[in-house]
């Protein structure tokens, strides 16, 4: 990149550079040099870079832009720009970011997610709305609703669209694309280039612009990773061992589940190291006061599921740590991408267990390297580290228990689940229940996918180094075949 390139050059309006001078930023980042003039020419875009690239910056400040330059007041509950993000974290950070960049300027915004109140944000639509920042299920409720009016869309973003397709929202996505204008401004941003995501942008994007700053899958150079291989039982006692030897005072640690995230916070917490879990059953309240705490410093360790920390942006954060390994080796890339950013050195360790190995082969694959070995320093794990009354958790190629919280029968199952029960009926049909609340807080029909998924009836994972598709690998490409010309 140009070192003369600053944002003035760029083009943006005066009010938007008075904001950007308050925030303490000088120089884009490489994203930001190469979207925002192509934003602000008014064509389609398709964009990716790695987490903490400055992606959100790269689509708020051009379309600020281009909202104020034509002005008009727009009628209440009918938005000018909608921002659809997968998770309610990030939703609400990339609202905060268009006040930052707009406090300037005479545009409203607001955002919108499940999980809270329907209510304050009924009222919100009777007021101008310029942009607006939802995720899909609660959006969808406010349509059936009819408190929300998406025919005057004149820019759409997809914030995060690889993470949206692998938690199932595409037909949430095709719902809402057939309510907007077709004459309108296409951003897709995502954090890499998948074959899934160009089927989908070659059906949503007309002749669209292409900014690519990251390799394919590429895990950030400023992140040094490393892997400890340990049994499962005594993983828990070399996470505690690693963060009070290395005095870490802030490390994100990532479980498959919920029920594992809620037992190792627990567990952290008991050897006096504070922490707090977050994920898809806990209240939006109690995620945003633990996110917060955590963000601060007040709290070292955040415990989380892979959606729940999904788009979290938290500078210099100098730790994450792979409790277990995800099943889809691209989430790897994302997890990792916390630390490192903008310019910070991070570190990313990974806990692996025996039955794990595969899914590691599979992530040292993608990244095209061999993670280095390492061992814990003067960690002698005790004799019986698994107490007996606590459940295991589950692993690759394991039936996982029925995991707590959910909405299904509680206790184990008195009856099979095929054939017919004593009493005549057929047995109770497993699976996620019609209702099932999706990952944004949203009611569907859909069930949700995805690491964290509804705990009724939910899969067990998939077993190590599986070829077998997931639910939320349906065919996308043909859901948007007959869109480019339809949704202009």
């Amino acid at each position: 990149m140009n070192t003369e390139v600053n944002f003035a050059s760029l083009g943006l309006a005066e009010p938007l550079l008075r904001a950007i001078s308050d925030a303490g930023y000088t120089t884009p980042t490489p994203i930001q040099a190469q979207a925002i003039p192509l934003v602000l020419a008014g064509g389609d875009l398709l964009a990716a870079a790695q987490t903490g690239t400055g992606k959100t910056a790269g689509f708020t400040l051009p379309v600020l832009h281009r909202l104020l330059q034509d002005n008009r007041t727009p009628k209440a509950g009918r938005p000018r720009c909608l921002i659809l993000t997968p998770t309610r974290e990030l939703a609400a950070q990339v609202e905060e970011s268009v006040k930052t960049y707009g406090k300037h300027l005479p545009l409203t915004s607001m955002v919108m997610f499940g999980g809270v109140g329907i209510n304050p944000q009924i009222s919100a639509l009777r007021k101008r709305v310029d942009i607006l920042v939802a995720t899909p299920g609660r959006l969808l409720d406010h349509v059936g609703q009819r408190t929300l009016d998406l025919s005057g869309v004149e820019i759409l973003i997809l914030d995060e669209a690889d993470r949206m397709l692998d938690m199932g929202f595409i037909r949430d996505i095709k719902k809402i694309l057939a309510l907007l204008p077709k004459q309108r401004q296409n951003l897709l941003f995502s954090a890499t280039f998948s074959d899934e995501i160009r089927a989908l942008a070659d059906g949503l994007l007309h002749n669209p612009g292409c900014v690519e700053v990251a390799r394919r899958n590429t895990a950030s150079e400023l992140v040094t990773q490393s892997v400890h291989l340990v049994p499962q039982k005594q993983k828990r006692e070399l996470l505690a061992h690693l963060i009070k030897q290395k005095q870490w005072f802030q490390v994100l640690v990532f479980t498959r589940t919920k029920h594992g995230a809620n037992k190792l916070a627990e567990y952290l917490t008991k050897q006096d190291i504070a922490s707090a879990a977050i994920h898809g059953n806990k209240s939006q309240a109690a995620r945003t006061r633990a996110l917060e705490q955590f963000k601060s410093g007040k709290l070292p360790v955040l415990v989380a599921t892979d959606i729940a920390a999904r788009g979290l942006d938290i500078d210099q954060l100098p730790q994450v740590v792979n409790f277990e390994l995800p099943n889809v080796p691209e989430d790897y890339v994302h997890r990792i991408g916390r630390t490192g950013r903008a310019g910070s050195s991070g570190g990313a360790i990974s806990l692996v267990d025996k039955e794990e190995i595969k899914l590691l082969a599979a992530i040292e694959r993608l990244i095209k390297r061999k993670i280095d070995r390492a061992t814990a320093e003067g960690f002698v794990p005790s004799a019986n580290p698994q107490h007996d009354d606590e459940r295991r958790e589950p692993r690759p190629g394991r039936n996982a228990p029925r995991r707590e919280g959910g909405q299904g029968r509680p206790g184990p199952r008195s009856e099979p689940r095929t054939g017919k029960p004593a009493n005549g009926r057929p047995a109770a049909r497993s699976g996620p229940r019609p209702d099932a609340t999706r990952a944004d807080g949203g009611r569907s029909g859909q069930p949700r996918s995805g690491g964290d998924r509804a705990q009724a009836g939910a899969r067990p994972p998939r077993p190590a180094g599986s070829n077998a598709p997931r639910r939320s690998d349906a065919p996308r490409a043909a859901l948007f075949s007959a869109k480019s010309g339809g949704d202009r």
